[in-house]
């Protein structure tokens, strides 16, 4: 399918690795002239030398003038962005009962604040234009609370309902907002929670994966290319009516409905 995205100007968040390359791969294939992006600034140029027409860029979106910075980069390369995906790293693992007020204001720092503060460089050029693509990386825990993550939990959570909300605020100006949710897909990030869990509960690493897989109906991690089309498509022009929506890439992990 032609997502009808080529010459669109496209800036994936933490794209130097996971979910977020796989989404940047996928969107320069479409013809969108992609931003790579994190702290690893030599990761993202070498990422972007790679696909036909990207930039590397090195920052920080934690800090203070993380965003500001992103936006201006992007601006400068190509233009501001016509399509925006929201990604992250997500917070340590770790209970909810105890939980350190300083951690939680952490977790909603990077999963929230900071991508907020991002939509107000963006957004404002997406309406003016009558078209614009916001979908952001979340996670099942959305959808069903993952246990031993509960600073995850907690931020994703805000985030959909703050874009879900915004979604019915800017659909009228051809702008949609929608979140992807993963299940267990193999990266890096999946592989630190199932060392995680390893240790929390004894047992070995292949274990926990066993385990893991066998709760999944099809049996096996998911693939960052499969999540990454799923992503890609919501930033095409074919997803034209799709919007406040959580779409789940997840083999059927989670069971409601």
């Amino acid at each position: 399918m032609d997502l009808g995205i080529a010459g669109r100007t496209a800036l994936v968040c933490s794209s130097t690795g996971g979910l977020g390359r796989a989404i940047a791969e996928q969107l320069a294939a479409e013809g969108a002239r992609t931003v790579v992006c994190g702290r690893r600034e030599a990761q993202a140029k070498e990422i972007a030398a790679g696909l036909p027409s990207a930039v590397g860029v090195g920052v920080d979106l934690l800090a203070e003038d993380g965003p500001t910075k992103l936006f201006e980069a992007t601006v400068e390369a190509f233009s501001a962005p016509d399509i925006l995906v929201i990604n992250g790293p997500g917070p340590a693992p770790g209970p909810a009962a105890g939980v350190d007020v300083a951690a939680v204001d952490a977790a909603f720092d990077a999963l929230v604040r900071q991508h907020i503060r991002l939509l107000a460089y963006v957004l404002p050029v997406m309406r003016a234009r009558h078209w614009g693509r916001v979908v952001a990386v979340g996670s099942s825990g959305v959808a069903a609370p993952l246990p031993n993550l509960a600073l995850s939990n907690l931020g994703r959570a805000a985030l959909a309902g703050y874009l879900k909300t915004l979604a019915a605020e800017v659909a009228a100006d051809g702008v949609t907002v929608n979140m992807v949710l993963p299940g267990r897909i193999e990266t890096d990030r999946t592989a630190a929670v199932d060392a995680a869990n390893a240790k929390r509960t004894g047992r070995t690493l292949a274990e926990v994966r066993e385990a893991s897989a066998a709760t999944i109906p099809m049996r096996r991690y998911g693939r960052p290319a499969e999540f990454a089309a799923a992503a890609a498509f919501l930033c095409g022009a074919s997803a034209s009516y799709v919007t406040g929506t959580l779409l789940r890439c997840d083999g059927g992990l989670v069971q409601s409905l």
